[in-house]
C-alpha cells in the first residue's frame, strides 16, 4: 500500500469517527460545562496514553520547546473543547457542521495574514461563496426552534480556532503536535472543573461519557496523521464528508430536522467547497 492510500484511508477513518462527535452531545443532553469535561478529559487521556506508548515523553518535551507555536496552538484547540459543546447545544447540528466546513476559508485568510501566502483568484470566489452560504444559515436561525444565532457564533468560532492553530503550527512542520493535543484537552478540562462538579454527574451516562471521549481521541489521531501524507485539496475533499453525515446521522437517530435554511445554505458552502478542492486537485496532478 502507497502513503496516499493509506493516508485517503487514515483521513477517511477519522472523518467517519469524528462525525458522532455532535450526535453524542445532543444524547449526552444536560450541563454543556460537564460534557464538556468529560469530552476533554477522555479524549485528552487516550490520546495522552496513545503518546506516551507510542512516541514517549520526547515528543511532549519537543513540542513544549515550540515556544509561543506550540503555546498558541494548544490554548486555541484547548478553547474549542467547550465552544463546540455550547455551539451544538445552542444550535443545530445542521448549522453547526455546515460553518465548521467553513475552516478553509479561515485558514486561507490567516495563511494570508500571518505567512504571507498569495491568495488565488479561486479561493477569493470560494471565500464569498462560503461567506453567502453561511450568511443564508445565520439567516435561517430566526426562524428555527432548535437553530439559533449565540450557536452559530460558537461554531464560527470554532471553525476560527481550528484553522488559526492549524496554521501556526504550519511553522513548525518537522514537530509531531499529537502530543499537544492531550495539553490542550486536559488542560481546558481542568479549567471547566473550577466551575462545575463533572463527578457527580458521570453515573448518569456513563457509556456516553467515555464512548464520546474514545470516538473524539481516536479520530484526533487518525486526523492529525492521515493528512500528512496526502494533499491539502484531498484533506479537504474528505473532511467534507463529516459536514453531509453528521445532519443526517442526526436526522435518522434523534429525529433532528436540518431545516430548509440550513440544508439551503449548507449547500452553498458545501458545493463552493467541493468544487473549489476539485479544481485545485485537478490542477495538481496536471502539474
Amino acid at each position: 500500500m502507497n502513503d496516499q492510500l493509506k493516508g485517503i484511508l487514515i483521513t477517511t477513518l477519522g472523518v467517519l469517527l469524528v462525525t458522532p462527535d455532535s450526535l453524542f452531545v445532543r444524547l449526552i443532553g444536560g450541563d454543556p460545562y460537564i460534557t464538556a469535561f468529560w469530552r476533554g478529559l477522555l479524549s485528552g487521556g487516550a490520546v495522552l496514553i496513545y503518546v506516551l506508548l507510542f512516541q514517549g515523553k520526547g515528543a511532549i518535551m519537543a513540542v513544549l520547546r515550540t515556544g509561543w507555536v506550540g503555546t498558541g496552538y494548544m490554548v486555541l484547540i484547548g478553547s474549542t473543547t467547550l465552544a463546540f459543546v455550547l455551539a451544538i447545544e445552542n444550535t443545530s447540528v445542521a448549522n453547526a457542521v455546515f460553518i465548521f466546513a467553513a475552516m478553509p476559508v479561515f485558514a486561507m485568510i490567516f495563511g494570508w495574514m500571518i505567512l504571507g501566502e498569495r491568495v488565488s483568484p479561486r479561493m477569493i470566489w470560494t471565500m464569498l461563496a462560503v461567506g453567502v452560504g453561511v450568511g443564508i444559515i445565520a439567516y435561517g436561525s430566526g426562524s428555527s426552534q432548535i437553530a439559533h444565532w449565540v450557536g452559530d457564533l460558537f461554531a464560527l468560532y470554532v471553525a476560527a480556532a481550528y484553522a488559526l492553530a492549524l496554521t501556526l503550527v504550519r511553522q513548525v512542520k518537522g514537530i509531531s503536535m499529537i502530543p499537544a493535543i492531550p495539553i490542550a484537552y486536559i488542560g481546558s478540562a481542568l479549567i471547566i472543573w473550577l466551575f462545575t462538579d463533572p463527578i457527580a454527574t458521570f453515573g448518569q451516562s456513563p457509556t456516553l461519557f467515555v464512548g464520546h471521549g474514545l470516538f473524539v481521541a481516536t479520530a484526533t489521531c487518525f486526523l492529525t496523521l492521515g493528512p500528512r501524507l496526502i494533499s491539502a485539496s484531498e484533506v479537504s475533499l474528505l473532511v467534507l464528508l463529516e459536514s453531509v453525515l453528521a445532519p443526517i446521522l442526526a436526522w435518522a437517530i434523534i429525529g433532528e430536522h436540518p431545516g430548509v435554511w440550513a440544508l439551503a445554505g449548507g449547500i452553498v458552502v458545501i458545493g463552493a467547497l467541493l468544487v473549489s478542492n476539485l479544481i485545485a486537485l485537478r490542477r495538481r496532478r496536471a502539474a
